[in-house]
């Protein structure tokens, strides 16, 4: 009887845990408001070399150190990714970040930002196109970065950054290879390297180290 007391004991804590796992998680998922900042420079990479291993959900994982990144922006729009998929367990979030013109403009311009399956997409009317310049021209302040936090302190870090935040992320722009020996899977995140690509391969993934809030 005592030991089916310890038992409901433990089961009804571990429903509280959960309970209160769901409501922090709730509170994270909020999306923030849209915001607008003037002033905002441009990201800054500088060379760097290295890189870590270490073994994640069966995938020996290996990121290779492409450039330091030091990018401060505002957060357009951000998108949480929670599945069971390596890709989601490395970089649990993409944040969309702003720069210049988009930056600053964000609230007069309605860019109708929407993220999904790894993709950031806006558009303009003809009458914003007056205000802040063609697609072409604002896609040269705006990226799409896949974050990867680089310990358990960033990852929350990484997962508090809302819409509407003035958020300054440091780490390195990597390529992320791992490989499942059990199953013969093969995960391949190559990040780009410029802010003058678009379309496929164009997001930046970031190895974080830290992310500060402005």
């Amino acid at each position: 009887m005592q030991d089916m007391r310890k038992l409901d004991r433990r089961l009804r804590l571990v429903i509280l845990f959960a309970i209160l796992a769901a409501i922090i998680m709730s509170l994270i998922d909020l999306n923030g408001t849209r915001n607008a900042i003037a002033g905002i420079r441009e990201p800054i990479q500088t060379d760097a070399e290295g890189f870590v291993r270490f073994e994640l959900d069966g995938f020996s994982m290996r990121i290779g150190f492409l450039y330091s990144y030091d990018i401060e922006g505002l957060a357009v729009h951000t998108k949480n990714y929670s599945g069971w998929d390596i890709g989601d367990k490395l970089g649990p979030k993409d944040v969309a970040l702003a720069w210049g013109k988009v930056a600053e403009y964000n609230k007069t311009v309605d860019f109708h930002w929407e993220q999904s399956n790894r993709w950031v997409s806006y558009w303009l009317t003809a009458e914003d196109e007056r205000i802040v310049g063609s697609a072409g021209d604002s896609s040269l302040e705006i990226s799409n970065n896949h974050l990867i936090p680089a310990d358990d302190e960033t990852w929350w870090k990484v997962k508090l950054i809302r819409t509407g935040d003035h958020v300054r992320i440091k780490g390195y722009l990597v390529n992320a290879d791992g490989f499942n020996n059990s199953t013969g899977q093969s995960f391949v995140w190559h990040s780009s390297t410029t802010r003058y690509d678009t379309g496929d391969h164009s997001c930046e993934v970031i190895y974080v180290t830290d992310v500060e809030w402005l």
